[in-house]
């Protein structure tokens, strides 16, 4: 492990969206990646929305993915530590996506000092004072009364609801392909923050723009994008942080 000295961050693959097969072609790349960090990677996040929607029942999960969690299982099965955040589209993982491929699950935003850099890591969904509907919807999700009746659904009916609900949120919330930092609220948020804690760096995936910004002469906040259009990621060197976009042959 001593020559494993990046850490990498990805986010909002949404694997399954919007079909099978260009899924499947998406889901590919991202195993490609995988092999290719693997060498020199010291640990990876994985912050959110990897699936476009998952929940497991008592004996059953969502159908395909088993090229990206097979890799996974066999990258966490050779000592590389890899962190899975919930996202506002694959909230309801349960035991087991962590027993079975050895992922650390984070439900919450962390906060983690990583080679004398303090980060500020979360998927983006509802920080701050920003996103007051979603809040309210995620407490319905996330409601045990809810979770309990979806439950009950037949999976066949469950999922493609699941999935007609997420390309329909997705149409609806469509997002500029440059930031407005003035108004972004990500960045809104990272600046609040500053004000009564230092983080040298702020992570964030959730809404799909790859940007990094400077909030001030010690701290940057970086959206990670997506892997639907822009294939980017993030790779700390043990001194800064680079946005980067996966090369696509």
């Amino acid at each position: 492990m001593k020559n494993k000295k990046n850490i990498y961050f990805l986010s909002d693959a949404h694997l399954g969206a919007p079909s099978n097969l260009p899924s499947i072609e998406r889901e590919k790349l991202l195993v490609k990646w995988l092999y290719e960090i693997a060498n020199d990677a010291a640990e990876i996040y994985f912050l959110g929305d990897i699936f476009d929607f998952w929940f497991e029942y008592k004996r059953v999960v969502p159908r395909g993915f088993t090229r990206f969690l097979g890799t996974v299982a066999l990258l966490s099965d050779k000592g590389i530590p890899i962190h899975f955040f919930t996202g506002n589209h694959d909230l309801w993982i349960d035991d087991y996506l962590p027993k079975e491929t050895g992922v650390i699950v984070h439900r919450n935003p962390i906060k983690i000092l990583i080679k004398d850099k303090k980060f500020f890591i979360a998927h983006g969904d509802g920080l701050g004072n920003f996103d007051k509907n979603y809040k309210l919807l995620k407490k319905v999700f996330l409601c045990k009364p809810c979770i309990w009746f979806f439950k009950r659904l037949h999976p066949n009916f469950a999922i493609c609801l699941a999935h007609k609900w997420s390309t329909s949120s997705r149409q609806k919330h469509k997002l500029p392909k440059q930031p407005d930092y003035e108004n972004e609220w990500l960045v809104k948020f990272a600046q609040e923050t500053l004000q009564t804690e230092h983080f040298d760096f702020f992570i964030f995936g959730h809404r799909h723009i790859p940007f990094q910004f400077q909030l001030n002469s010690k701290s940057k906040i970086t959206n990670l994008g997506d892997w639907l259009i822009n294939f980017s990621y993030a790779v700390f060197d043990g001194n800064d942080l680079h946005l980067k976009k996966f090369k696509i042959e």
